[in-house]
């Protein structure tokens, strides 16, 4: 609906309010922030995203996430460890079989600095890619030695500030193999996106089994901190239904932000971009703008994970 007119849009010097204005002004407020940065975390903050059901999110809110915590100023580095690769192509990084990947640093051949990239999208958003070579690693992994830890070896304190970030982001496959575990055994924090529709808690409870699991045998810092709610749509009662029961499972772990139903977060990977990039005006780019804020406010309060 059209607001009133003021008095000074008589005037004829005022562009006159439409959607596309209000869009533009959205936009300009999540690409360039009025208050300046979000805070940094009290300490930096190591989070696996993981949900062994596909089709969640994961990825999506992984890289847009990051994206969001990027454009407000905080040093982000993505490491997708999912062999399709969906987040360095969200993130316009090359992932060519050749290429120094996530696979070149769990078997030791490069250091993580050396294979991490600057995403176009932000001087503040790196991204340590995966490549098709990665697919074969869980069953090389295998006979390895400390095979559970060889991703928590390369991301060491000392290599982390090396490059000088303030969070981590690893993206998981869609499963909870091996490279789950070596993603769980080098965090502190599990993010759990999970999509508003039917059959949402499906498989959750086995997810959980798995970080107990993780937390008694190999990282007992591993702690799930942050629930995202995905996919809502407000137009269907099952929405709020499964919102409600996540909320009533999980409580304060659940952001309050949740992230619509959106053609344009699904387009954006396609065109090598997050949604911030693609279409920052949008109601998905909004959203995670607003929950990249509620996870950066609580590492401010030193909320989630004990340092690393």
């Amino acid at each position: 609906m059209t607001p009133p007119p003021s008095d000074s849009a008589n005037t004829g010097h005022e562009l006159a309010w439409t959607p596309i204005a209000e869009e533009a002004v959205r936009a300009a407020r999540v690409l360039h922030p009025e208050e300046g940065g979000l805070p940094r975390p009290t300490h930096r903050r190591v989070l696996t995203v993981a949900n062994q059901k596909g089709g969640v999110g994961k990825t999506t809110s992984t890289v847009n996430l990051a994206a969001a915590l990027a454009v407000h100023g905080l040093k982000t580095l993505v490491i997708d460890l999912d062999p399709q690769g969906n987040a360095s192509t969200a993130l316009d990084v090359d992932h060519r079989s050749g290429t120094p990947s996530i696979y070149e640093v769990l078997i030791g051949e490069v250091s993580l600095a050396e294979a991490s990239a600057v995403s176009e999208q932000s001087p503040n958003l790196y991204c340590v890619p995966a490549t098709i070579d990665l697919a074969g690693a869980e069953i090389e992994l295998v006979s390895m030695a400390s095979r559970e830890s060889r991703l928590k070896e390369a991301i060491s304190s000392e290599i982390l500030d090396e490059i000088g970030v303030d969070y981590v982001f690893i993206d998981c496959p869609p499963s909870l193999g091996l490279l789950t575990v070596n993603a769980m055994v080098a965090a502190q924090e599990v993010l759990i996106p999970i999509q508003c529709e039917y059959y949402a808690l499906e498989g959750l409870g086995q997810l959980l089994s798995n970080i107990e699991l993780v937390q008694a045998h190999l990282n007992r810092e591993l702690s799930v901190s942050t629930i995202l709610l995905t996919m809502y749509d407000g137009r269907t009662k099952l929405a709020d239904q499964v919102t409600q029961e996540v909320r009533n499972h999980f409580g304060d772990l659940v952001l309050k932000t949740v992230i619509p139903r959106s053609v344009k977060v699904s387009e954006a990977p396609g065109y090598g971009q997050t949604v911030l990039a693609y279409d920052p005006g949008s109601r998905g780019a909004m959203s995670y703008v607003d929950a990249a804020r509620e996870i950066a406010e609580r590492g401010a309060l030193g909320q989630g994970g004990n340092g690393s």
